[in-house]
């Protein structure tokens, strides 16, 4: 590799660089949404399609750019993604109305989606050996955490001193960086199997299947998940899946190559993925609004609840990368999947009195757990499949654990609220008052709704925290061939 040794770490240093910037455009623009709301005179509602749109557009094309990455050439599809990225970016700074800003996040998103499997690519075509690989994603993973800490931290100042658009115009200079740093040192990869057809029948079908379930998802709880619209979207999600498997079982060049799907070690990695990041997502999403609703925090003061998080993810992260070929990767993931699921089950013990640290320790104990095997369950992902479709595995990954969020937080919202009527009912059935004092009839109900909406909060964290309990031991069936100083799994 030109440049000797050093230019590897340079190279992760890179798409870490292009990491952050997405991930924190996704955590700094929920801040900049009120101020938004008031200047284009929208409703909540309304505002709520801006992120809506961004999740499908960027669901959909990660599994196109990742073919296109392996196919095309990783460096380049990286340069195009973030050149377009900055370019959306700019745009959405300089939106007049709701459907402008929807416009350029779409641009946005599109663009954003070729980061992650082109960035995993990148580093597992770098870094061969599998410990240092492991290390490296690592490293990579823990720019996820960082993102979550620097959100609140700049957003806040950037909306309150320079107003929203800044938060999109602010990636102007930092991509600027990023794309210098990718033309100087990240070396050109492609697949050795030359594209002659590219799969666009595949990718059209998977993104309308792709869009009709995060659609549900997204705005099931506010149509009613029996209602019409939820019903359409459940039946071309259905029927569309079905049409892809058989576009993809006679597609020369598949988008999705579904012989992935047969080997144990694949699934194995990706079910894990799924159920942790479910649970964690459907889980955690609450916090915030736990902190602010009976805890009194402010939107900042909430989001710096956070910074532990992701100073334990990016302890974890670098640290179970360094157990490759030391312990089994199974019991490396298993291990901290049981982290992960002790820190959620603690939250089951908050109330109105609980403190900043009542919320940040849990908080800490999962996000460790949760870094400790992030490195190892994406090494598997990148050990398991050929060189040259990396770019591919990685975007299926960055796929199921998208999906498994909007799962989560689509589920866990629906119980909340199921719970929230339950409990009200229960308690006002075992409940008296002797008094016919409108006031104190008034302080009676809150107590009880109060009373109501605490415990559904502890009933959400239970089942989530079992929910990551049982998806630990998922992980326990994964065989990997010739698992000793290094991760060598050997296709047939």
């Amino acid at each position: 590799m030109k440049g000797g040794s050093n230019l590897r770490w340079w190279i992760l240093l890179t798409v870490i660089v292009g990491t952050f910037l997405g991930r924190l455009d996704q955590t700094i623009v929920n801040l900049a949404l009120p101020k938004i709301i008031n200047d284009f005179g929208i409703t909540v509602s309304s505002a709520g399609w801006i992120a809506t749109a961004y999740i499908i557009a960027n669901a959909v094309f990660v599994p196109i750019w990742g073919k296109l990455g392996d196919t095309l050439g990783r460096k380049k599809v990286y340069i195009w993604g973030f050149s377009i990225f900055i370019i959306g970016s700019v745009l959405a700074g300089l939106s007049w109305n709701l459907l402008s800003m929807i416009v350029f996040r779409i641009i946005q998103a599109i663009a954003g989606s070729a980061d992650y499997p082109t960035a995993m690519a990148i580093i597992a075509v770098t870094f061969k050996e599998g410990k240092e690989r492991a290390q490296a994603l690592g490293i990579w993973s823990s720019s996820f955490a960082a993102a979550v800490v620097f959100g609140p931290l700049l957003g806040g100042p950037l909306i309150d001193n320079f107003g929203w658009r800044s938060v999109f115009l602010i990636n102007l200079p930092i991509g600027i960086l990023g794309i210098v740093m990718a033309m100087r040192f990240i070396n050109e990869s492609r697949s050795n199997i030359k594209t002659k057809f590219f799969d666009w029948w595949g990718a059209f079908v998977l993104g309308g299947m792709l869009s009709s379930l995060v659609l549900v998802l997204d705005k099931g709880s506010d149509w009613g998940w029996l209602s019409v619209s939820s019903s359409i979207c459940y039946f071309l999600v259905v029927f569309l899946l079905g049409l892809f498997i058989k576009i993809e079982h006679k597609a020369p060049e598949p988008i999705v190559d579904l012989k992935f799907f047969k080997i144990p070690a694949f699934v194995n990695a990706l079910v894990n993925n799924f159920v942790v990041f479910m649970g964690m997502m459907g889980g955690v999403f609450l916090i915030p609004v736990f902190a602010q609703t009976f805890l009194g925090f402010n939107a900042t003061e909430a989001g710096y609840l956070f910074i532990p998080m992701a100073v334990a993810m990016m302890m974890g992260a670098p640290l179970g990368g360094m157990l490759t070929g030391k312990v089994q990767s199974r019991y490396v993931i298993f291990a901290s999947t049981i982290v992960a699921a002790l820190g959620i089950y603690l939250f089951t013990g908050l109330d109105p009195k609980s403190t900043a640290i009542d919320i940040m320790i849990p908080l800490s104990i999962m996000a460790f757990g949760l870094g400790f095997g992030m490195a190892q369950r994406t090494n598997i992902i990148a050990s398991v499949v050929p060189q040259s479709e990396i770019g591919i595995a990685s975007s299926v990954l960055a796929l199921v654990r998208n999906i498994a969020g909007a799962f989560g937080i689509a589920i866990f919202a629906t119980i909340l609220s199921n719970r929230i009527t339950s409990n009200v009912i229960t308690i006002n059935s075992f409940s008296k008052i002797n008094s016919h004092s409108p006031i104190e009839i008034q302080k009676f109900t809150s107590l009880i709704e109060l009373k109501a909406q605490v415990v559904a909060y502890d009933y959400v964290f239970l089942i989530a925290s079992i929910i990551v309990f049982i998806g630990s031991f998922t992980i326990l069936f994964l065989k990997l061939k010739n698992e000793r100083s290094d991760i060598k799994v050997h296709l047939e």
